[in-house]
């Protein structure tokens, strides 16, 4: 079988017309491109989707604004994401620790010894686990009640 042009076709053929059974350029490029473009928007639509959640300061602020930005994901109820975008872009003022402040003093000066704060007891935690002698009293067996043997009594 030859390619031969058909006789009725005009000798001046564009170069993205190919013939039966040869490699399309245009083609492969087309598909590349648009392939390219389906994957860098979808990137796109996602780091900005993601914008409230990277702007969120504090861990209340942070969790509300992500639990808006994924119904508005979900739902796709665009109020969600800008209610969930203006909520990171406001500064909110911080209440917790004037608050716990107060009841620490109350509680002192009723005599009951206060609570120590969250952030303290994780530190303290993260001290006892990572000390060397912890990890050594953790693998023995307790030797309460051992006695030599031989020893009776």
């Amino acid at each position: 079988m030859t390619s031969a042009t058909h006789p009725a076709a005009t000798h001046h053929l564009p170069g993205f017309i190919t013939g039966p059974g040869e490699w399309d350029l245009l083609y492969t490029l087309t598909t590349l491109i648009v392939i390219a473009s389906v994957v860098g928007l979808g990137v796109f639509f996602f780091r900005l989707h993601s914008l409230p959640e990277r702007l969120g300061h504090k861990k209340i602020q942070f969790e509300i604004v992500a639990v808006l930005c994924l119904i508005s994901l979900f739902t796709h109820i665009h109020a969600f994401w800008i209610a969930a975008l203006l909520l990171a872009l406001i500064d909110l003022p911080d209440f917790i620790s004037p608050m716990r402040r107060m009841a620490g003093a109350l509680e002192k000066l009723s005599g009951i010894e206060p609570e120590p704060e969250p952030d303290l007891i994780a530190e303290t935690i993260a001290a006892h686990i990572h000390a060397p002698d912890v990890e050594a009293v953790a693998t023995e067996e307790p030797a309460a009640e051992t006695k030599p043997t031989g020893q009776e009594g």
